[in-house]
């Protein structure tokens, strides 16, 4: 296991006010690979919605707190979201294009963030946490994480490394699940056909739970699954990988 190290938790919106579980796992998992992890309070949203809403003076505000909040610490910063991570590393810098001041700024916060199977499986190095999950598993690459990051390697090594898990496949996987932020909000419509596709894809699995990377995807695709009263549930991987 590498040597320990300090790391800046950015937790998100979703998690800190819907999933804090999720954020207790994240750092369990973190600790378990030899990471300490910090957690600054004044953190608040990243500024992503008002960012892809069009609204660039309202994100702008949080992007600069956040920006001030995080250059007072040291390491490396952990997001358990592609999307937040992706705002943090490629939407700051077009957001301050222009200023050169922040712009600076943005650029020396972007080159410290990683999404969390990133970090895992890239700067860690780890593989198999030695996590143990009894049955079927099928993923589900968010957008962001898959098209933005370039993420899909990390977590699929991290699952093929979790004992007694059977990863199935999931048809038409790299299919928005309709979420996409504000995007369910502005077109309700065509959100809801493509969560049906994508719920209709997991029961063609076979598998009682859907991972994902982010939370926004998991809550959009649990309402869902709540509403059509099924079985199926969506965990963050963070929560797989916190097992034994």
């Amino acid at each position: 296991m590498p040597e320990t190290e300090t790391v800046q938790l950015f937790i998100t919106c979703l998690v800190d006010s819907f999933f804090p579980s999720i954020g207790e796992a994240l750092v369990h998992v973190l600790n378990r690979a030899g990471v300490r992890v910090e957690f600054p309070v004044e953190q608040t949203c990243c500024g992503q919605p008002a960012f892809n809403a069009g609204l660039r003076s309202q994100a702008r505000p949080l992007a600069e707190h956040t920006i001030q909040v995080f250059e007072k610490t040291t390491g490396e910063i952990i997001i358990p979201s592609g999307s937040c991570a992706a705002m943090l590393k490629y939407g700051y810098p077009e957001l301050f294009e222009g200023d050169p001041d922040w712009l600076a700024k943005a650029r020396l916060l972007a080159g410290r963030v990683h999404e969390f199977t990133e970090y895992l499986v890239d700067v860690r190095g780890i593989s198999d946490l030695g996590s143990r999950w009894p049955g079927k598993l099928t993923y589900h690459p968010s957008c962001h994480l898959l098209r933005m990051l370039g993420v899909d390697r990390q977590p699929r090594l991290l699952l093929a490394g979790v004992k007694d898990a059977e990863i199935v496949e999931l048809p038409e996987r790299t299919d928005c699940c309709g979420f996409g932020g504000v995007f369910s909000v502005e077109h309700p419509e065509l959100s809801a056909e493509f969560l049906k596709r994508k719920i209709s894809n997991l029961e063609k699995t076979g598998s009682p739970t859907l991972v994902v990377c982010d939370t926004g995807c998991l809550m959009h695709i649990q309402g869902g699954l709540h509403r059509l009263d099924k079985g199926q549930r969506v965990v963050h991987i963070a929560q797989v990988l916190d097992t034994r």
